[in-house]
């Protein structure tokens, strides 16, 4: 153990001065931003941005959605993602032949949810914009996934998210740490998130972030926590809730499983894990080692459980699933501390304060 915790110390060190050119560099491009070297643009409709600082999962996913589902019923809306990790390149809108392959898991995830809406992908979202309301002019909101260092955009409302048990104050920048923008962008964030939150966190604890993170006084700040609902089969989408005697297979590639294998401490007496790196594309050779891995466990009552993202990468293989125990648990956030309603005030006083009416 201590040898471990050299070696990792050892290659903090080594790694150190990458750290210093790639925050230096991050601040040079910041302030040709700031600065109005390089110019950002607007749109003439409200674009809403949900972000962070950070590498890896604050649970952007689940506040997009969040807040698809809090507006789709008043405003047509869109949603426009990179598309990570997909085979693809430039715009494309997601349509009833769209595979992960072709947009990227979340966005496919987003399509699967809710069909009703646009959802789109581009590396370069300045362009990607303008064919975006080409396609879809009836478009009244654009959700910008995953967008707040792509300044080329200025969003008429950042959202950034923060995950609780690593905080941006604590953290240094890759490939030492996990910050791939400077602390201080935190400053151009309207509203700030404290994502992943224990739903039992305590008004003590919930002030020493505060007093941490020494927002601004205009920048609105909100905790949230995890919630899980009851999975469903991948094929079928028949509901299996969890009990105390199943034996669970946990597969997983996204970035941080930790909230998901909590929760199986508390729901299930036993579970292993068969974690695959983030955003994996599955293959054939992938499913026979989960297969396997679950044919390997004893219990007479088992189960293989994923994610909602890795199910959109996993659904191909539709004809060996049909019959195969394997369920999608879905994730939602949650506000804590009765900041539910503050802030969906907040954000539709932003939609309706914008003067934009759809063609």
């Amino acid at each position: 153990m201590n040898f471990n915790f050299q070696l990792v110390g050892t290659l903090r060190m080594l790694l150190f001065p990458f750290s210093l050119l790639y925050f230096l560099a991050v601040w040079f491009r910041n302030r040709l931003y700031d600065k109005n070297i390089i110019h950002s643009i607007s749109f003439n409709l409200p674009v809403i941005c949900v972000g962070n600082l950070s590498v890896g999962g604050t649970g952007k996913s689940p506040m997009v959605e969040y807040l698809v589902m809090l507006l789709q019923n008043d405003v047509a809306v869109a949603t426009l993602s990179r598309g990570y990790k997909r085979k693809t390149k430039g715009y494309a809108l997601a349509g009833d032949s769209s595979t992960a392959l072709e947009i990227g898991d979340e966005p496919m995830q987003f399509h699967n949810k809710f069909p009703r809406i646009a959802v789109s992908v581009g590396e370069e979202r300045l362009e990607a914009i303008p064919q975006l309301l080409h396609d879809r002019p009836e478009t009244g909101v654009i959700l910008l996934d995953d967008a707040f260092q792509h300044r080329r955009v200025k969003a008429g409302l950042n959202i950034l998210l923060v995950d609780c048990n690593n905080l941006y104050t604590r953290d240094w920048y890759l490939p030492t740490g996990s910050l791939r923008d400077e602390k201080n962008s935190v400053k151009r964030a309207d509203v700030v998130i404290v994502t992943k939150c224990k739903k039992e966190m305590s008004i003590a604890e919930k002030d020493a972030v505060v007093a941490e993170l020494k927002l601004l006084p205009q920048q609105q700040l909100y905790f949230s926590s995890i919630r899980y609902a009851t999975p469903y089969h991948i094929i079928t989408r028949v509901p299996h809730e969890l009990h105390k005697t199943d034996e669970v297979l946990l597969v997983t590639g996204i970035a941080n499983p930790a909230p998901l294998k909590n929760l199986l401490d508390q729901a299930v007496d036993k579970y292993e894990q068969l974690r695959f790196r983030d955003h994996q594309v599955f293959t054939i050779d992938d499913l026979k080692r989960i297969m396997n891995r679950f044919e390997e466990m004893p219990g007479a009552s088992k189960i293989i459980l994923t994610t909602e993202k890795d199910a959109v990468r996993l659904i191909k293989f539709e004809n060996v699933l049909n019959d195969a125990p394997l369920f999608v648990i879905p994730i939602a956030s949650e506000f804590l501390f009765n900041g539910t309603a503050a802030f969906d005030q907040n954000i539709k006083e932003f939609i309706h304060q914008f003067n934009y009416t759809p063609q």
